[in-house]
């Protein structure tokens, strides 16, 4: 009797104690160590330093273009249109250049009118040169233009090798747009498949 009433307690005592220990392990709250960035590879989480790109940090895609030439002598600028001077197509029409069927190659016999184009050129520190590309009517509009452009660009690398810099001339291409002879036959194609040299000076100063 003695016995149960010493075990009692203790029993009470000890599943009180259990009691208390088992809801503060309830109640501390959970611990992560989470390892800093350099311990477990790149940070993946957004960088709130770096500058987001605006329209104005943004790089152009378009090329800005040349100011018009406005006048007056021309010296060594490069920043000319023909738009913006004084056309004479009269006054190198004799040294037009012809080419073959489909082709931008300058042949031996036209160089004649080159030289004498670049020589002209190289004796007027004013004057600048538009040179058109033409092609015949057959093929498609687009290849024209691209037959047309290859021709121009032809004709001004002859003219740089007789010594006139690239940046006195501009070259245009209209394709099969603007025959010379509107047959339909080879002799009319042959006319048409040209360089034409348009001679450009500065506009006379509005007084």
């Amino acid at each position: 009797m003695k016995i149960n009433r010493l075990i009692l307690p203790l029993t009470l005592a000890l599943l009180a104690a259990l009691a208390t220990t088992g809801c503060k392990h309830q109640n501390t709250p959970k611990v992560t160590n989470i390892p800093h960035p350099a311990q477990n590879g790149p940070r993946t989480e957004p960088d709130f330093n770096t500058k987001p790109i605006t329209p104005a940090d943004a790089t152009p895609t378009a090329t800005p273009t040349a100011p018009p030439y406005n006048g007056g002598p021309i010296g060594t600028t490069t920043n000319w249109n023909p738009r913006d001077m004084d056309q004479d197509p009269a006054k190198l029409a004799a040294y037009t250049v012809h080419f073959k069927f489909d082709s931008a190659v300058v042949e031996a016999a036209e160089d004649v009118n080159v030289s004498a184009v670049a020589a002209a050129l190289k004796a007027d520190a004013n004057a600048r040169l538009l040179i058109e590309g033409h092609c015949d009517e057959r093929g498609t509009e687009e290849y024209n233009r691209a037959l047309g452009e290859r021709r121009a660009l032809a004709l001004r690398e002859e003219l740089a090798k007789d010594g006139v810099s690239a940046e006195l001339v501009r070259t245009i291409s209209y394709g099969k747009d603007k025959p010379v002879d509107p047959g339909h036959d080879e002799s009319a194609w042959a006319k048409n498949r040209r360089g034409v040299f348009i001679w450009c000076t500065p506009k006379a100063a509005v007084q």
